[in-house]
């Protein structure tokens, strides 16, 4: 029988082997071994943050006599720790509490109010053009580089002069700027913001305030958070600034009276339970904060903004 081009074509593509699949390439990271050693790196840095959480939680949970005769990273057979919770916020006519709510407003205000001034300022200095610019830039660097602690004794100075030391002021008021959190803020409003979105803002009527509240602010959430976070942190752990600047237990914040009670663990050894349940008690807020604030770290909110 005679092969006609059709069978001949046929014949051909059957004989001719199959071109193997493209191999898909490795994508960077994805290396079995580089993988295994990111996750033990990860897992002991966890350890290293969670750990002392934990111990704390132990040693909350433990009477004096305990806390010594136990090992330190496990629970006793009596588990104390509602009553230590409970004479914490029972001793000294509730002193703990009024300590709580001073660092809820040191650290509750003060971290708002340097977020907006930081946000309002980062936005100033990266979207418009003045003179002294620069010099307010390298300002607020050189802000940067200063260590609080430099500062406390010249506000202390500065607070007695015009009668504010010993009052909530004298805390708060030092907790208002952040100069790290200004000069965040302006390297992300720098990139985030773009000059058409403003200029289209302007084009419609809104005015230059309206601009910052209700297109720069909504664009600056992710370096908010961070600000706030960082700014809430960093006063609520402040324990150099209150110890000068305060002498009235009262106006104590957490940090300062844990150290009062601490101080007198060789006289009365039941301040071990009340220390070791406030410091517990004294970390939940910021844990709250953390775990309710995370969500808002996102990007990717101006894309599309601009054709």
């Amino acid at each position: 029988m005679t092969a006609t081009p059709l069978t001949r074509r046929a014949s051909g593509a059957a004989a001719r082997p199959a071109a193997p699949a493209p191999r898909r390439p490795r994508t960077p990271g994805t290396h079995p071994a580089r993988t295994i050693l990111v996750t033990g790196i990860l897992v002991v840095v966890a350890l290293y943050f969670l750990v002392p959480v934990y111990w704390v939680v132990v040693a909350a949970s433990k009477t004096s006599s305990d806390l010594f005769a136990t090992p330190g990273l496990l629970f006793s057979g009596h588990v104390a720790l509602w009553d230590n919770i409970t004479r914490v916020f029972g001793y000294g006519e509730g002193i703990f509490g009024r300590w709580l709510l001073n660092s809820v407003l040191y650290a509750g205000v003060g971290a708002i109010i340097a977020t907006y001034v930081a946000a309002a300022g980062g936005y100033a200095l990266a979207k418009y053009s003045f003179r002294g610019r620069d010099t307010i830039y390298a300002a607020i660097l050189g802000g940067v580089l200063v260590p609080g602690t430099a500062t406390a004794l010249p506000l202390f100075l500065l607070f007695s002069s015009i009668g504010l030391s010993n009052t909530y002021w004298a805390v708060l008021l030092p907790s208002l700027v952040s100069p790290f959190g200004l000069f965040l803020c302006q390297v992300y409003a720098r990139t985030t913001i773009d000059d058409g979105l403003i200029e289209a803002a302007r084009l419609d009527g809104a005015g230059e305030l309206r601009i910052f509240h209700t297109v720069g602010l909504r664009i600056l959430t992710p370096a908010l958070v961070t600000v706030f976070l960082f700014q809430l942190v960093g006063i609520w752990n402040n324990y150099f600034l209150p110890l000068v600047m305060l002498s009235d237990e009262k106006l104590y914040p957490v940090t300062l009276g844990l150290q009062n009670w601490n101080s007198q663990i060789t006289r009365l050894p039941e301040f071990y339970e009340l220390t070791t349940a406030g410091v517990l008690l004294s970390i939940i807020p910021l844990a709250i904060a953390m775990v309710v604030l995370q969500r808002f770290w996102r990007g990717g909110l101006t894309e599309g903004s601009i054709k």
